[in-house]
């Protein structure tokens, strides 16, 4: 692997998701990452989603660039294995409950007596400290408890969910971010050239993404009420639906955009309106609003009301399926999504990278494959014998 990040060593022996995408993050950068999963189990994203002929493809994404090796880390031969292998890596990346590893001897404490410069990046629910802290957690329970929920759907009707890992997802990218910090203040000159470790819960980045309703709420006591499509900042903005039966997006973020809605769609009465030249006036007004435009659009197929908003150069764009986003012109032309080696498909389709670098590039060298794929190559380096790993096989240690 090449890119920004092609020195540093990860060892991932988090589990499913929020831990799984910080080193996928890292390792699409240039990372080695070494996975390591139990030898009987397996990380439980091998059984999550969709499969085709009984192999799991969100787990082929998820486990990009990552090198896969087994190891009982609650057996002792498998923790002094993992101690050698944290002798020569710069980051830990783990998402067990506060205490197990320190109860394995695998804490933080323990593995910088190994490794004075690792980092170890802990991942959670609620964190390591706190009254929560001892909780199970996954993603749905804390974008219920972060507000995300609560702000989401129509006002008369239920808090919406999101159908996808959102929280975990967010978190295992604030992850990543965490670790290029972590090593940036290590590696530096005039760094301490020691690491730390980081604490991060799942449910603090998916607060921040609620700014600014915990701060209105502390100047003012008002709690965010539900507005479905609509914004409470700008009018009109919603969904909506052409004649052909598909959705789109409009957004009116300025006054200026909004005034060019209302000439583009016949309506420059309205947009001469007083009331009109303030966005908390025309919010006041977003029912009224959302039916002048709806009616406009429900005329027009989706390609004529785009071209019309784009013509107008208001904010516009299509409600897409996944199909219709993956043959897309523009995300073909930026590569959003790369067609990747597999081992089981011959290729795979796959989200690409985050971000594009100039000079240092990211890569998709191959997806995620087999169990135990690369146990013999990696504890081959520390000098275990084919026998030592016949033998540490048949107890299950790898």
């Amino acid at each position: 692997m090449s890119g920004p990040l092609s020195s540093i060593r990860i060892l991932d022996i988090s589990n499913v998701l929020a831990g799984p995408v910080a080193a996928q993050v890292l390792g699409d950068y240039g990372a080695e990452v070494i996975k390591v999963e139990h030898p009987l189990i397996g990380d439980g994203l091998r059984n999550l989603g969709r499969r085709k002929d009984d192999i799991p493809i969100w787990w082929k994404v998820i486990s990009r660039n990552k090198k896969l090796i087994t190891l009982d880390l609650s057996n002792f031969e498998g923790q002094e294995i993992f101690k050698r292998l944290v002798q020569d890596a710069d980051v830990v990346v783990e998402n067990f409950r506060p205490g197990t590893l320190e109860r394995w001897g695998l804490g933080y404490d323990q593995l910088k007596l190994q490794n004075p410069k690792v980092i170890m990046l802990r991942i959670t629910g609620f964190g390591q400290s706190g009254p929560y802290s001892a909780r199970p957690a996954f993603g749905t329970l804390i974008e219920a408890m972060s507000g995300f929920a609560a702000s989401m759907g129509e006002n008369d009707g239920p808090p919406v969910l999101p159908p996808l890992g959102l929280a975990d997802t967010l978190a295992g990218i604030s992850g990543a971010l965490a670790v290029t910090m972590a090593l940036f203040s290590r590696d530096r000159k005039g760094g301490s050239d020691r690491g730390q470790e980081i604490d991060l819960s799942i449910l603090e980045p998916l607060v921040s993404v609620m700014s600014p309703q915990p701060s209105v709420y502390d100047l003012t006591g008002e709690v965010a009420e539900r507005i479905g499509n609509r914004s409470e900042l700008n009018a009109p903005r919603n969904l909506y639906k052409t004649v052909d039966g598909k959705w789109i997006a409009m957004s009116s973020s300025t006054t200026q955009i909004a005034t060019r809605v209302m000439h583009c769609i016949g309506r420059p009465d309205i947009a001469n309106q007083d009331w009109f030249q303030s966005g908390p006036e025309r919010v006041k007004r977003g029912e009224y609003l959302d039916s002048v435009v709806a009616e406009w659009v429900s005329r027009k197929s989706r390609d004529e009301a785009i071209a019309t908003f784009e013509k107008a150069q208001a904010a516009v764009g299509p409600v897409y399926s996944v199909d219709e986003l993956m043959s897309d012109p523009h995300c073909v032309a930026r590569g959003v999504f790369q067609r990747v080696q597999d081992d089981d498909f011959g290729s795979l389709l796959m989200p690409g990278l985050l971000f594009q670098m100039s000079e240092t590039p990211g890569k998709i060298a191959f997806s995620g494959s087999n169990i135990s794929k690369d146990t013999d190559e990696i504890l081959g380096r520390l000098g275990i014998s084919t026998e030592q790993l016949i033998e540490l096989r048949d107890k299950n240690v790898i």
